[in-house]
């Protein structure tokens, strides 16, 4: 079983300028998915795809195997994810003349998970047989008890109606917020339908604490604060 991980960074950043080499912890940001997927043990190459040269040295002094030139076009603020990481899957696989079985792509934004959580994502995956898995924590708020939609008349519904009225939010389907930290394809089915969602698809469970991601420079302060509190260099031994 081949398994490659990519770590997908854009150099532009409007939230946070230069984001992506921003230091936490003494490290650019996008150094802790490098280091991260390292500790796992369990990829044959790990690659970062990236439109910056300054990301991409950055990614290779951290100890990434390889970089992929992200296009323009897959660059833009409005640009998808998806087909980024398609397009570094198969990039790589023609730079390096070998096909992987199993992709998973590590989001640079979201540099407080654990090389278990990673473990976790990838074996849940493998054993389940499924075509991906996203990893979530519980949501903060149900969208059937109190997460309401603003209606175009101004007024305000529960986002999701229940077949029968709740009371308490032990009374609903689980719900989960996806934190965009890790996710996990079969390479044949992204590549067949470069997507997140598939019937299949698993949800591996997060800690709350291991999931934030930073879109602002008030996320970054929250990260740095987390990053300290659970001592995120000591859990990778880079102390």
């Amino acid at each position: 079983m081949k398994r490659l991980a990519t770590i997908c960074a854009r150099g532009g950043s409007k939230g946070v300028p230069n984001k992506n080499l921003k230091l936490l912890g003494g490290r650019p940001l996008i150094a802790w998915s490098v280091l991260q997927a390292r500790a796992t043990g369990l990829f044959d190459r790990i690659v970062v795809s990236s439109d910056s040269e300054d990301i991409q040295s950055a990614a290779l002094r951290a100890g990434a195997d390889g970089v992929v030139n992200r296009p323009v076009d897959m660059a833009t603020d409005e640009a998808p994810k998806v087909p980024a990481i398609l397009h570094a899957l198969l990039e790589t696989e023609r730079q390096n003349n070998k096909r992987y079985d199993i992709l998973v792509d590590l989001d640079a934004t979201a540099p407080l998970r654990l090389p278990e959580d990673i473990s976790g994502a990838v074996a849940l995956l493998e054993s389940s047989g499924s075509s991906s898995v996203i990893t979530g924590n519980a949501a903060y708020r149900s969208p059937y008890f109190d997460l309401v939609e603003l209606q175009v008349d101004g007024t305000v519904r529960v986002s999701k109606t229940p077949s029968r009225p709740v009371f308490r939010r032990q009374d609903v389907p689980v719900c989960y917020d996806m934190n965009a930290s890790i996710y996990v394809w079969k390479r044949d089915a992204l590549v067949a339908n470069p997507s997140v969602f598939y019937d299949d698809t698993r949800l591996f469970e997060m800690p709350a604490e291991r999931s934030r991601e930073i879109d602002s420079q008030f996320d970054f302060s929250i990260v740095e604060f987390l990053f300290e509190k659970l001592k995120m260099a000591d859990a990778l031994d880079l102390r």
